[in-house]
């Protein structure tokens, strides 16, 4: 089945986060898409809501089968049913980890940039929040393994927050990094959560490796935890749900009765049954919707190349996410925002992401093309005093 991409669905007056405005701004900001959810998952919500009962509901062994291939044939990330435990959403299980494996006032590292919540869940759980700034080599970043451990052995950090394909960045960390992150915090005893959300929208020639399985193959699996969702990959972010994956039997034990004392470890029948659906049947529509967001990268980079050559762009490794550099256009992160805005299109400012964020912005390029193309014309407007953006729609 061919499905379309291209149709405009008007979010506006629905509630949405990103969709918010009383006037004509186009949203190129908050991480969904603007592409109608596969066929099989809306369908699998309507036999729900033609069955009529929404009453109490629990995982099926069907959810976890689906669970459980999708992860194994694809990652060759081999788990069973006690492997997996649910969560409303990544961030609360971020926070939950803190609980687990860490006391108030130790030391939490994360990187910089860095996905926001990454750096409040730590502040507003009263640790110590510690950042390791990415290094850019070659117009991608990289780890800085020298800083990380001297920080690390500095503040005593205790537990690591990875971000693998990392965001804003969108770098899929190689095995090779990994291999010698891992190294390093074994050598430390540093626990690491790796926030994999983004693992199914890994784009064409780079390889998503689950942090899980190498630390299981280095022994070092009860100081390492997974964390993923359906949401991001078929985009359904508004039917909350994600999964924790652990693979030490104690490690286990210890998360699910802290999920017991949060109350924490039940999703609603809406998210079981999408979660199902995406996993069992929507392998077809991600294929087609990551070829699509592909080749709205390729417009973008193409476009700023061509407009806006003084921007620069870290090509993205994963997701429809990509970083950009627009420090020749100014000097204040608000004003930068601002004029944006002024032009009537929305990013997200780069300054949330950490002070490697300073003027730059994050763009999503998960819409239809010709959104894009009109937030593109919008964004080279802001920058160029006002030229109108239809003047370049059809470019």
């Amino acid at each position: 089945m061919q499905y379309n991409f291209d149709e405009i669905i008007d979010r506006r007056g629905t509630g949405s986060l990103k969709w918010h405005y009383s006037d004509d701004t186009i949203a190129l900001w908050v991480a969904d898409m603007d592409f109608r959810a596969a066929p099989p998952i809306l369908a699998s919500v309507q036999r729900v809501v033609d069955h009529g009962i929404l009453g109490y509901t629990k995982p099926t062994d069907a959810l976890y089968k689906a669970i459980i291939n999708w992860h194994g044939s694809r990652y060759d990330l081999q788990l069973n049913k006690q492997n997996i435990l649910f969560s409303p959403g990544v961030v609360p299980s971020l926070a939950l980890m803190m609980q687990i494996f860490t006391e108030v006032g130790d030391a939490v590292m994360v990187n910089d940039p860095i996905y926001t919540p990454f750096m409040t869940k730590v502040q507003q759980n009263k640790r110590t929040l510690v950042m390791s700034a990415l290094k850019e080599v070659e117009g991608k970043y990289q780890l800085d393994l020298k800083d990380i451990e001297a920080k690390i052995i500095e503040h005593k950090v205790k537990l690591y927050l990875l971000c693998n394909p990392h965001n804003p960045g969108g770098r899929v960390w190689t095995i090779d990094e990994l291999k010698v992150l891992l190294t390093l915090c074994k050598k430390h005893d540093v626990a690491i959560v790796s926030d994999e959300i983004h693992q199914d929208l890994t784009l064409s020639g780079h390889t998503f490796t689950p942090f899980l399985k190498l630390a299981e193959a280095a022994g070092y699996a009860h100081k390492v935890v997974s964390l993923t969702s359906m949401t991001k990959t078929f985009n359904v972010a508004g039917i909350k749900g994600s999964m924790i994956f652990a693979k030490d039997d104690a490690l286990i034990k210890k998360i699910s009765q802290q999920q017991q004392l949060n109350d924490e470890y039940e999703l609603n029948l809406f998210a079981y049954t999408v979660m199902q659906s995406a996993y069992e049947e929507g392998g077809e529509w991600l294929e087609q919707v990551l070829a699509y967001i592909e080749k709205n990268i390729e417009i973008t980079i193409d476009f700023l190349a061509g407009h806006l050559p003084d921007i620069k762009v870290m090509r993205p490794e994963a997701s429809y996410l990509i970083w950009l550099d627009c420090s020749a256009y100014g000097e204040d992160d608000q004003v930068l925002y601002d004029k944006l805005r002024d032009a009537k299109v929305e990013l997200n400012s780069g300054i949330k992401y950490g002070r490697e964020g300073h003027l730059k912005m994050r763009i999503n390029v998960a819409c239809p093309e010709a959104l894009l193309r009109e937030g593109l014309n919008r964004v080279y407007a802001a920058f160029s005093g006002g030229v109108q953006p239809s003047l370049l729609l059809s470019e």
